[in-house]
């Protein structure tokens, strides 16, 4: 997060219609303050509405990275079943990332961001629970488990493959650099023209080197950190299936829990138990919170069956950016090497001749 990033919550924009409600926020200049391990990076933070609940047209804020851990466990913590987007590295580079939208600013953006500008420096870890015997056997919960496990291990492949390929661009572009220096310091030993071919042997050595030095951070940009980051998106899907899986089973321990306090109360209503009253108190408290935390489970099951449908429709274009850009890539670099080499051809050509 350390270069320019700019990110909008809705598809409008600060110069649309008066008629039409936008928010758009970017996070941009960050500046690093301190050093050693009392450093930290602090940056802008731009918000641009026309909500009527925000003062004015415009606000601007400094934030440090805490602060968006802070901001991001308030909005796991407030919409369970949203996937709330993973954020970057703190090593990561802000112009590579991309908003993924998740369709809570839509619902209620004043609450969220007035959170958000009046935040402090909190931060909440958020946990996957053990494994628990109380399971779903939903078959389709267990294919979005199973699509979600197997999307990671993909990705995760995918992108590692990815970083080798980037590592042997970088390689074998330091590689030519090296080799361009020592053919132009060989030239410079030989006749006119042979010193010459040599010489521009290693000028087309070095320029390629640029090349693949270029199209290593291209590959870096538009390839590798995208599939890195939705590997971490998929890591964040994993810690809403298991809220899913907390909701669940709290759910299925208060429907035990109140069988037994059923129970209980006919048997103290057949002996006429003085403790009727006390008995039917509870058993309506426990009714009353079970059905609570049932309608929060089924919250949990809509938002995360809307929210998958948004993730595969939003992975499937990302995807798609990604793999052009990086098939455009390697073809635009294999088309410059093949270039450059035919280029010197009649050249050393011509030299062989002359000697």
């Amino acid at each position: 997060m350390e270069q320019q990033r700019s990110t909008s919550e809705s598809s409008q924009s600060p110069r649309s219609p008066p008629s039409q409600r936008y928010l758009s926020v970017s996070v941009s200049d960050p500046v690093k303050l301190g050093n050693g391990v009392q450093g930290y990076i602090s940056y802008r933070v731009i918000t641009k509405t026309n909500f009527p609940e925000y003062q004015g047209s415009e606000k601007i804020v400094i934030r440090r990275y805490s602060d968006f851990v802070w901001l991001r466990d308030r909005l796991f913590d407030k919409y369970k079943g949203i996937f709330v987007p993973p954020l970057p590295e703190k090593s990561a580079s802000m112009e590579r990332l991309r908003s993924q939208e998740t369709g809570i600013f839509k619902k209620k953006p004043a609450d969220l961001m007035q959170m958000f500008k009046d935040v402090q420096s909190k931060v909440s870890d958020v946990v996957l629970g053990k494994e628990k015997p109380l399971e779903e056997s939903n078959p389709e919960y267990e294919k979005l488990k199973h699509y979600v496990f197997e999307l990671e291990n993909h990705l995760t492949e995918a992108q590692k493959h990815a970083y080798r390929l980037l590592k042997r661009h970088r390689e074998l572009g330091q590689s030519l650099s090296g080799f361009g220096k020592a053919a132009k310091l060989l030239g410079a030993c030989e006749g006119q023209a042979l010193g010459k071919a040599f010489d521009e042997l290693g000028a087309k050595s070095e320029t390629l080197s640029i090349k693949l030095q270029k199209e290593a951070h291209q590959l870096l940009m538009n390839f590798e950190e995208p599939v890195k980051d939705y590997v971490r998106a998929v890591q964040s899907i994993k810690v809403t299936i298991g809220e899913r899986a907390n909701a669940f089973r709290h759910q299925c321990e208060l429907a035990e829990t109140m069988k037994l306090k059923e129970i209980n109360l006919d048997k103290l209503m057949l002996t006429r138990s003085d403790r009727v009253g006390e008995a039917e108190q509870e058993y309506k408290e426990l009714k009353a919170e079970s059905e609570e935390v049932t309608r929060r489970f089924e919250t949990i099951v809509r938002r995360m069956n809307e929210e998958i449908v948004r993730f595969q429709e939003q992975k499937t274009q990302d995807m798609r950016i990604a793999f052009h850009e990086f098939a455009k890539g390697q073809a635009r670099l294999a088309k410059s090497i093949a270039d450059a080499w035919r280029s010197l051809l009649p050249k050393l050509e011509a030299c062989s001749d002359t000697s």
